[in-house]
């Protein structure tokens, strides 16, 4: 039976053959507009709607996108353009300075020319970006020079849309295929804490901390990803092949890291999450909630939770809300779930 949260993860994740099906679909509205003047308006609306449907199923693949703006440029429609290369950059990591540069493009003249640049040197394609990032034509040297750039890109872009995530987290498997694991570890919780409800990588980051014999922060990641899908039970799993290690030893059986331990990790997450936070406004007023029919004020902690999911900070909320779950605050479980399902929405 496929549940909500599979449906939305299908969404969510590209899907090559319905892509091709509607960008093939637009591209024959497309040829229709330009042999029909007369119809030119409406072809070209049922290309642009087909062409839209190709992104939303696979966001990877260029074609798509290069198809889109065409279509744009075709309508002469240069709000549009710009829209549709927001989105590109956002997929990329929405680094700040290409965002600001489209203000100041002429964009009927130079969109096409921008995307293809802005692939070129950043494909989506997992496998061509390894292979411009290891190129034959660098050496030793400026290969771990670039590798070394595009650890600084991730630590300062923005990764809260789920496709950047899905990207950036597929280039960061082929780093640890090729044996980088240190950065991978290390990029992967910057992807992780912009985008927490990403239960793939924290099962990746588990499997391979479990590898690394870093038991506490295996059981955290497993722990995470059993949170996020109660029907995956990894914490659950990891524990019994513990168990099944342990057979026949003496050693006292262990069932999860200190509190301690946890609170550290879950602070160094939160404070991963600070480059895409938003200010607490410092007028926030205390608000109240109703306890066996009375108004009461709601605690430091219920408040500081209510101030950064109305601001949006949804991010530092549920690393926040699972540290004190962490700490024995049972209460905040229920800010947890709320918390969760407005990341997945």
């Amino acid at each position: 039976m496929v549940t909500m949260d599979d449906s939305r993860s299908l969404l969510q994740h590209p899907r090559r053959n319905l892509g091709n099906r509607y960008r093939s679909t637009a591209l024959k509205f497309a040829k229709l507009a330009v042999a029909d003047p007369s119809r030119a308006g409406e072809n070209l609306a049922w290309a642009e709607q087909n062409a839209r449907q190709a992104i939303l199923y696979d966001f990877t693949d260029e074609r798509n996108w290069h198809t889109l703006v065409e279509l744009k440029e075709l309508n002469n429609d240069e709000a549009g353009l710009h829209a549709v290369l927001e989105d590109v950059f956002s997929v990329l990591g929405r680094d700040p300075e290409q965002v600001d540069q489209l203000a100041t493009i002429d964009l009927m003249s130079v969109g096409k020319e921008l995307l293809h640049a802005a692939f070129v040197n950043d494909p989506l394609d997992p496998e061509e970006w390894w292979a411009t990032l290891q190129s034959s034509d660098r050496n030793t040297t400026a290969q771990k020079e670039t590798l070394e750039a595009f650890a600084q890109r991730c630590r300062r872009l923005d990764f809260r849309d789920h496709r950047a995530n899905i990207v950036f987290g597929r280039r960061l498997e082929r780093l640890k295929e090729h044996g980088h694991l240190d950065l991978f570890v290390e990029l992967a919780k910057h992807l992780l804490a912009h985008r927490p409800a990403n239960h793939e990588l924290w099962m990746e980051l588990g499997r391979l901390q479990e590898r690394r014999n870093e038991i506490d922060e295996a059981w955290i990641c497993y722990d995470h990803v059993q949170r996020l899908r109660p029907q995956t039970p990894a914490r659950d799993l990891f524990l019994a092949r513990l168990k099944t290690s342990m057979d026949g030893e003496t050693k006292t059986p262990w069932s999860g890291p200190t509190v301690e331990h946890r609170q550290s990790f879950l602070a160094s997450m939160e404070a991963l999450t600070e480059r895409v936070s938003v200010p607490l406004s410092p007028d926030a007023k205390p608000q109240r909630k109703e306890n066996n029919g009375t108004q009461v004020e709601l605690s430091s902690d219920e408040q500081r939770l209510t101030d950064l999911i109305e601001q949006g900070d949804l991010q530092k909320a549920f690393f926040t809300s699972r540290r004190l779950v962490a700490t024995g605050e049972d209460w905040a479980e229920d800010w947890m779930e709320k918390i969760q399902n407005l990341l997945e929405q």
